[in-house]
């Protein structure tokens, strides 16, 4: 498949955490990712091997989905008891049969039903968003983006620590593909005349400073912790 080339808005929220606050929490918490339902090894029993501040991507995606087409329909309309047909255009559309029971039961003055069978002239305008974390999955986005929560030069940000940029695992054209899916919901049956078209709204990239703690513990086993450094959250 051929990668399409889109314009892309890249984002890099500002950490609210430095290392040594980073290493404080990792500290405090150490031991969790050794516990058990039988052991809970002592903290000096749990070293950290390395700490590292990562550059996580999540993706946004949104769009429209624009369409217009002609479809069959059925409309009811109520008359007269008194009415056989009604006359519209060059077409004659009659009563509607009464079963036995609904004679009996509305009585001879009660309103016929007359059946039109018509074509609508649909338009459909759908918009969304999609936001899809590092792997490709959806999630709801948890930050604020404003002047105060980014980075000022998020190119350079990103290009001076690119070995600890995890780029998105999704291309841009599948998560477009996923929006489309999304927007353009299930066509009736009887359509014709369809225009529709996908216009993208915009493409972002926005990129979480993440602090990612490698631990050794007992019998050298290995342990990660992860801590949001814009919400100062363990992961």
């Amino acid at each position: 498949m051929v990668k399409t080339a889109h314009d892309v808005k890249t984002v890099v929220l500002r950490k609210n955490l430095d290392e040594n606050d980073a290493m404080d929490i990792i500290d405090q918490k150490k031991v969790t990712p050794f516990k058990s339902l039988l052991s809970r090894p002592k903290k000096e029993d749990v070293h950290v091997h390395s700490l590292k501040l990562y550059y996580e991507c999540i993706l946004m995606v949104s769009g429209k989905y624009i369409a217009d087409y002609f479809r069959k329909a059925t409309h009811s309309i109520s008359v007269d008891s008194n009415v056989s047909e009604i006359s519209l255009g060059d077409g004659v559309f009659p009563v509607r049969s009464k079963s036995g029971i609904q004679k009996a039961f509305v009585g001879k003055r009660g309103k016929n039903k007359i059946d039109l069978k018509l074509e609508e002239h649909v338009f459909v305008e759908e918009e969304d968003e999609l936001i899809f974390d590092h792997h490709g999955r959806d999630i709801k986005f948890p930050f604020k983006i404003n002047s105060k929560t980014v980075e000022n030069y998020p190119k350079r940000l990103l290009e001076q620590n690119e070995s600890n940029v995890k780029r998105p695992e999704m291309t841009h054209d599948a998560a477009i593909s996923k929006l489309q899916l999304q927007l353009k919901k299930p066509m009736e049956e009887d359509v014709r005349e369809l225009n529709d078209e996908f216009v993208l709204r915009e493409i972002t990239e926005v990129y979480v400073p993440i602090f990612e703690a490698r631990l050794i513990g007992p019998k050298k086993k290995v342990g990660i912790i992860r801590i949001d450094a814009v919400r100062k959250k363990i992961l």
